[in-house]
């Protein structure tokens, strides 16, 4: 019999790519899976109330250590997915010179750019960062002005821009889709606002780990993506327009060998 298990993944499209694969290969290993999607502070709020088991996943600790920290002994910290990081970034066919936030403060080179900065949800890690990084390098007096809203309104601002000859500051992180569309120049952040690199890390509720089954147990603790495979599987629901799903299992049917390595128990 099928041991029941409540996933949770943030509602985006490559934390559902990463999802989608944790949850094919944990119904390989004799789970059933009930998958729940919810805004970044929700999901995290639903896993302290014990209503998900596992989240896909925690990015620690810079972007959702907050959100963890009130349940994090009730909590195990299983295997790194992949490592996340967040960017600022340029078009390419920006000036040269043009390499540091901070140069962004210069009004010669405000004037050239759209001041303002689309992004995404304002639960977000790098939603957080960018609205410090505004103030902190008085962008605010230049004109800059970072605004919220959805996935789909912060890859349309870039993909316009783009199109457009236009440029603008893209707040992104590494795995996105948006990196096999457009050439972005990150910009370096002297003052290290932007989190530095994370562990996407697997977060399962301490009471729901007798449930796992060895060969369930052998793949949360062993598994990893890489930032590549995430893009790659972003890539093919957001461009391709593939499902979740369907992407998860094309690239495991093609890297067999690999996810049943995860699945044998020590």
């Amino acid at each position: 019999m099928a041991r029941a298990l409540t996933v949770g993944q943030i509602d985006l499209s490559f934390h559902q790519a990463a999802a989608a694969v944790v949850c094919a290969l944990l119904n390989r290993t004799g789970h059933q899976v009930d998958l729940r999607t919810a805004a970044h502070e929700d999901m995290f709020a639903l896993q302290a109330a014990g209503e998900v088991d596992l989240v896909v996943s925690a990015w620690l600790p810079a972007s959702h250590g907050r959100y963890i920290a009130p349940c994090e002994d009730q909590l195990l910290k299983l295997s790194t997915l992949y490592t996340p990081y967040c960017i600022w970034g340029i078009s390419d066919r920006a000036p040269a010179h043009i390499r540091s936030v901070r140069d962004l403060a210069q009004e010669d080179v405000a004037r050239l750019f759209n001041r303002r900065i689309q992004g995404i949800g304002p639960g977000a890690g790098i939603s957080r960062f960018s609205r410090r990084m505004v103030e902190a390098y008085d962008l605010d007096a230049h004109g800059f002005h970072f605004q919220n809203g959805t996935l789909a309104d912060c890859t349309a601002a870039a993909l316009a821009a783009d199109e457009g000859g236009d440029l603008a500051v893209v707040p992104l992180w590494h795995p996105q889709w948006l990196h096999r569309q457009l050439r972005l120049r990150p910009l370096s952040d002297p003052l290290g606002l932007l989190g530095g690199q994370d562990a996407a890390t697997l977060v399962l509720r301490r009471e729901a780990a007798p449930r796992l089954t060895p060969e369930g147990r052998a793949l949360l603790e062993t598994m990893q993506l890489g930032n590549d495979t995430v893009s790659q599987l972003d890539y093919a629901i957001c461009v391709e327009g593939h499902t979740p799903e369907a992407a998860a299992e094309a690239w495991l049917s093609e890297n067999a060998v690999q996810w049943h390595d995860w699945i044998r128990p020590m």
